[in-house]
């Protein structure tokens, strides 16, 4: 696929780097040292047509107890009519059901998922098979990542995989006729090729992108129009973040990659009713983000509450609800 830095510089063993995951300082998030990509490398492969897709106007974080059927079924009910679909998250310190096992418990639960596959636990045998299943099972859009890497005291005796990464995951979605969607980190560095990468993540087949958090809407806006400038036509979502108490503050707060307005995160903190301050916090967001030019949904994310799964559900299931009929009013 024409010339690259070597993989062996990346623990990830990128082609297309740099993930999502370096620090603001540069530094790898898996090992001491700077990143091994000092810019975006450009997708040299075969392009591929965006297949032409509605993007979800409240696509809300899915969250439950790992290997809890019960809990699954009871979080979906919480969630069911809130939102137009749930992503499926990947975690690499708490392991769940296998995509398609998840994926049918969601949709006889009556919502419909988006599900994350990672290379980062599968070699690309593995990643097809997945697809291939999540297809025959009518799941209609799977967000391909790279994936985070491991935490040093997270299963020590298990390995890494990343066969693939996450631009040539997409073209392997793309090329089995699975709708995908990528992420993006508008404020890793190289900030100023952010907006690139995710182009070349079109180009390599993407037909939906999901933002990571960012400080203000304003930051989400200039991304957005140097990303409109480069070239970039495949609709996207912006981050929500719903935080109701010091949790689930800290979970927004902790991951790279992520930016929260830390003033933002006082008031919710500080307000009688922080429950109540962080469910109108996050519509506000919602309304600005949806305000700017190329952004078609929301994603409704975080945890939302330390009170448990059915709480954290049942306080995003508010925000999307609300978000829905602002946009219904204003039509």
């Amino acid at each position: 696929m024409g010339t690259m830095r070597p993989m062996a510089d990346c623990p990830k063993n990128m082609h297309y780097g740099p993930c999502g995951g370096v620090r603001p300082d540069g530094q790898c998030e898996m090992r001491a040292g700077a990143c091994a990509f000092p810019d975006v490398v450009p997708w040299d492969g075969a392009s591929a047509q965006p297949r032409p897709v509605v993007a979800p106007l409240v696509l809300t974080d899915f969250s439950c107890l790992p290997f809890d059927r019960a809990d699954l079924s009871a979080t979906a009910a919480a969630l069911a009519g809130s939102c137009d679909a749930v992503l499926v998250g990947e975690h690499q310190n708490r392991p769940d059901f296998p995509p398609t096992v998840m994926a049918p418990l969601l949709l006889d639960a009556g919502v419909s998922p988006w599900i994350t596959l990672s290379c980062r636990d599968r070699n690309r045998v593995v990643l097809e098979q997945e697809l291939r299943g999540l297809s025959l099972l009518g799941v209609q859009t799977v967000l391909c990542v790279t994936g985070d890497g491991r935490a040093y005291d997270v299963r020590p005796d298990v390995t890494q995989t990343f066969d693939l990464d996450g631009p040539r995951l997409v073209a392997l979605a793309a090329s089995l006729g699975v709708t995908a969607a990528v992420p993006e980190t508008p404020t890793a560095p190289p900030v100023s090729g952010r907006p690139a990468r995710l182009v070349a993540k079109q180009r390599a087949g993407a037909a939906l992108a999901v933002l990571n958090h960012m400080t203000t809407p304003d930051v989400v806006a200039s991304f957005m129009a140097a990303a409109r400038s480069a070239g970039l036509t495949i609709p996207v979502l912006g981050a929500v973040a719903v935080i109701t108490d010091d949790v689930s503050a800290a979970v927004l707060q902790g991951l790279p990659g992520l930016a929260v307005d830390p003033a933002v995160v006082a008031t919710i903190l500080h307000a009688p009713d922080p429950v109540q301050a962080g469910i109108e916090a996050a519509v506000t967001e919602a309304r600005a983000l949806l305000a700017i030019d190329g952004v078609e949904g929301v994603n409704i994310s975080g945890l939302a509450s330390a009170a448990g799964t059915r709480a954290g559900a049942e306080i995003k299931a508010e925000v999307g609800r609300r978000v829905r009929e602002e946009v219904d009013h204003g039509r």
